[in-house]
């Protein structure tokens, strides 16, 4: 996890679209509230000093410490630090927010409109963000190819058309064929030719999901293809944003 940013103030941020769902209904004090009325996902309560009382909670994959002012009106958002100057929030936090965190984006990206590429019993499932006609997904669908057909991995592609005025057709041809592994292997065995042929018309079942897909993608703060979610030694998924470097290749896609 990244080190922990602190903020002066949310309200200046703009609402979360509400990637991860609703938090489990509590009665926390009207600060707080304020805050999950902003997109905030509570985790529950953190250990305080000074007489403040203090919450757990997330918003864009971010972990945020929240301090309620003792006259219960206010909330501070951020870290506090001793005489010494030590952080004793960070610890803390990302003990509360890490498995949250992680069960959240799990499942994000589980319940998204995605296209099997490799063996449904491999033991490393990777999920990327995948535009048909993006030159970097093809170098990575061709990296893989080792991984994939010695069964240690499955690429789950989360299709998206968005870089070209063709992306979507083709996109959608491939999440709308019979055989979606097929469609997008031909793709990619054809992308120097032009890959898979768009679909003229995107039926509106095939859009919805096309649109489910990159806003999912836009929720999850990255706005390229390839977005890779892969698992760390942990089991919580990390991005790697881009075609990995070769010293960072296995990282990804686990040993060969």
């Amino acid at each position: 996890m990244s080190k922990l940013r602190a903020m002066a103030c949310l309200a200046m941020m703009a609402a979360s679209t509400g990637l991860f769902g609703p938090a489990v209904a509590q009665d926390y004090p009207r600060p707080i509230e304020g805050l999950q009325q902003q997109g905030m996902q509570i985790v529950g309560p953190l250990p305080a000093v000074g007489g403040m009382k203090a919450y757990a909670g997330y918003l864009d994959r971010m972990p945020y410490a929240m301090y309620l002012t003792p006259d219960g009106k206010h909330v501070l958002v951020g870290s506090i630090f001793d005489a010494e100057g030590k952080n004793i929030t960070e610890a803390a936090l990302e003990k509360a927010v890490s498995t949250p965190m992680a069960d959240a984006l799990r499942g994000a990206l589980e319940s998204s409109h995605w296209v099997a590429d490799g063996k449904a019993d491999a033991p490393r499932v990777i999920y990327v963000f995948t535009d048909p006609n993006c030159p970097y997904c093809h170098q990575f669908w061709q990296l893989s190819r080792p991984w994939i057909q010695s069964g240690k991995v499955q690429l789950r592609h989360i299709v998206v058309g968005i870089i070209r005025e063709d992306s979507p057709g083709k996109a959608a041809a491939i999440l709308g064929d019979a055989f979606p592994a097929q469609a997008l292997n031909k793709n990619e065995e054809n992308y120097a030719k032009g890959g898979i042929a768009p679909l003229p018309s995107i039926p509106s079942a095939l859009k919805l999901k096309l649109l489910a897909n990159q806003a999912l993608m836009g929720n999850l703060n990255v706005h390229a293809t390839p977005a890779i979610f892969y698992p760390d030694k942990q089991g919580r998924y990390q991005l790697q944003q881009g075609l990995p470097r070769a010293e960072t290749i296995e990282t990804v896609l686990g040993s060969r």
